[in-house]
């Protein structure tokens, strides 16, 4: 009997074949692209048997979401305790960006490969297709907590909303890292300081009563195009 609390042998091999053959995946989609490497080259590569391949990621699309999931549990594990220590909205929106970027960095190549298909709006790897559907809540989650565990007072329809937004603005900072050729990313880095700032500033404004019809407009228009896009 397995000791308590700790990972069967077979659950370990499991994960470990599982991790190689993702990272075999990876490295191969960087060299090759995503559209020229088969299933059956990945698990020649990563020297498994193809039915094994299949048994851990039923298609190419699989892994690929392997890989946002495996790159969200690597932000929540540095970005979790550094939230922590900040209490102000803008501090907790700063570290929880530059900590995506700097979880992301090993793979800037790679994303830059990927972002060829995952920009196609009709392929599953889009981070807004049903496939993206359990990481894309798992990140807005994120971002409800940030600014639940803030001291910054939201409207309440605005903070409905708000991690939604907060989420597509991080895509934004995300896009604008993969194009980004500065050194050590300066320019994305700079890019997040500037406009955590902003955005900030805007959600105060929001909770002015002066801004209330703009603010219902926006809403409503926000609104309205997540229902088109459902």
């Amino acid at each position: 009997m397995d000791a308590p609390n700790q990972p069967s042998t077979k659950t370990q091999k499991g994960e470990q074949t599982r991790a190689l053959i993702l990272n075999t995946a990876l490295e191969m989609f960087r060299e090759r692209g995503y559209e020229n490497t088969t299933m059956r080259a990945i698990a020649e590569q990563a020297r498994v048997a193809i039915g094994n391949a299949y048994y851990y990621f039923a298609s190419k699309e699989y892994l690929i979401q392997a890989f946002y999931d495996r790159i969200h549990e690597e932000h929540l594990a540095v970005c979790l305790p550094a939230l922590e220590k900040e209490r102000s909205l803008k501090g907790r929106l700063l570290v929880t960006l530059r900590l995506k970027i700097s979880t992301l960095e090993p793979y800037h190549q790679f994303a830059g490969v990927l972002f060829k298909t995952a920009a196609d709006p009709r392929s599953p790897l889009n981070p807004f297709s049903p496939d993206s559907d359990p990481v894309r809540r798992a990140s807005i989650d994120l971002f409800d907590h940030i600014i639940e565990r803030s001291k910054v007072r939201v409207p309440k329809d605005l903070r409905v909303e708000l991690p939604y937004l907060l989420w597509l603005y991080h895509m934004g900072i995300i896009l604008f890292w993969i194009h980004d050729a500065s050194l050590e990313h300066r320019r994305t880095y700079r890019l997040i300081d500037i406009t955590v700032d902003l955005v900030v500033k805007l959600i105060s404004l929001a909770s002015n009563p002066l801004a209330r019809p703009l603010r219902k407009t926006a809403l409503r228009l926000v609104a309205e195009l997540r229902e088109e896009g459902s």
